[in-house]
């Protein structure tokens, strides 16, 4: 399915959410003076585990130990969906310790468990008595997001909160002040039937828009002239062919931009933008390396070894992504479901992409990838931002999402 070019859109000028250009993934030549293999997942994982220190007051070492639990944790968490899929309201992760919060529907008890994951002693925490499950806030989302919309006078932000068992709907400030928080939110649960939780931001969601992964893309847009520069995002393949996928919103025609003569050309191969995908296909004549760039200088490659699918996305997770505005940062899985503000989905979004809780975001970032050592997890396509221009949050499309026939490529 063709998708949008959401740039000329309303919703990228009417509303303070800034839009991102898209970013695509090459791997095909390294950047100037890169000399050093592409990094295993191990080693990957490591350099990600000094950024999450940096940022929550751990050690390396126990931020190495928690995000190698968090990985690990995985099959556990998707086993535990299945044992209570008739009560589950919401599951999400803890860290410092690492933990599993589950929250029940019904009264009758689940106790505690401890479980050992990657060599550690994990406890499991069961809350009960929430007032729906998490298919039925999936579900409000989906069935009341046009009433929702039509009832304000600018399209909110709408995810599920698995902490709490809620939606939470984003809204401007205009219709915050038009109608107290008590007041809407009770209105808006009479309508969906499910809790609700509202939360206000001073600017609304924008999409971002720059080969080797990770790195640089530039085009000129036809429908107003101007250039863009988007972050490419992984290589995918079908069958022989190689392409790199970066945001639907950025332009068709791209290059690399990566101060050489050698990167291969680029031929569009199309784009896929509405409701839940934000995907475009850029050809490679020859084939590209499953590898991407990883840090803000573009000095360290990786090797894509693992996909993240986005049904095994906890709230809580730590990922990273690299922009080519903002460079290289991590942090936590906010609303594994969640559809994004305004029409950028060439109207409204579907509650199916991952916002994650900044700290970086900003136009240019568009594309790039989202990922922890060396798994993927998906591309970024925009973000929501403060009053000061901070990024409050960002939001990806899941890689469970490419176009048919393609699949993220390995090393």
């Amino acid at each position: 399915m063709m998708g949008y070019k959401p740039c000329s859109s309303w919703a990228c000028n009417s509303w303070a959410f800034r839009l991102v250009a898209p970013g695509l993934i090459a791997v095909a030549t390294p950047a100037a003076g890169q000399v050093e293999p592409p990094l295993d997942g191990r080693a990957a994982l490591s350099l990600d585990a000094a950024t999450y220190a940096a940022s929550s007051g751990l050690s390396p070492a126990q931020a190495q130990r928690e995000l190698e639990i968090q990985e690990a944790s995985v099959p556990v968490t998707d086993a535990l969906k299945v044992e209570f899929a008739s009560r589950l309201a919401g599951l999400s992760v803890g860290h410092a310790p690492f933990h599993i919060d589950i929250l029940l529907t019904g009264d009758a008890p689940v106790a505690d468990r401890t479980v050992v994951i990657a060599g550690a002693n994990v406890l499991i925490r069961f809350r009960t008595g929430a007032y729906a499950s998490h298919d039925q806030l999936i579900m409000a989302a989906a069935l009341y997001q046009t009433e929702i919309r039509a009832s304000l006078t600018k399209p909110p932000g709408i995810g599920v909160d698995p902490r709490i068992g809620a939606l939470v709907v984003m809204v401007g400030q205009a219709d915050a002040l038009a109608e107290p928080d008590d007041a809407l939110r009770d209105r808006i649960a009479r309508l969906t039937g499910v809790p609700v939780r509202i939360a206000t931001l001073e600017a609304p969601d924008t999409d971002m828009a720059d080969v080797q992964g990770g790195g640089r893309l530039v085009g000129v847009d036809p429908g107003d002239g101007r250039r863009y520069a988007c972050t490419s995002g992984f290589v995918v393949r079908r069958g022989s062919e190689s392409a790199i996928v970066t945001a639907a919103h950025c332009p068709d025609n791209l290059s690399w931009a990566d101060g050489t003569n050698a990167a291969p050309p680029l031929t569009f191969l199309g784009q896929w933008g509405w409701g839940y995908q934000d995907v475009q296909l850029q050809g490679s004549t020859v084939p590209l390396a499953p590898t991407f760039w990883s840090d803000t200088a573009k000095t360290v490659q990786r090797r894509v070894e693992g996909q993240r699918a986005r049904g095994s996305t906890r709230a809580g997770d730590i990922v990273c992504h690299r922009g080519e505005r903002t460079g290289y940062s991590c942090a936590e899985v906010w609303l594994p479901d969640f559809a994004p503000a305004g029409d950028l989905c060439g109207g409204g979004c579907t509650p199916t992409w991952v916002a994650v809780r900044g700290p970086t975001c900003r136009s240019g970032d568009s594309g790039g990838p989202v990922f922890l050592g060396g798994t993927a997890f998906g591309i970024v396509k925009g973000g929501s931002y403060r009053a000061d221009g901070s990024c409050a949050f960002y939001y990806y499309m899941s890689l469970d999402f490419l176009p048919s026939g393609w699949s993220l490529a390995l090393g």
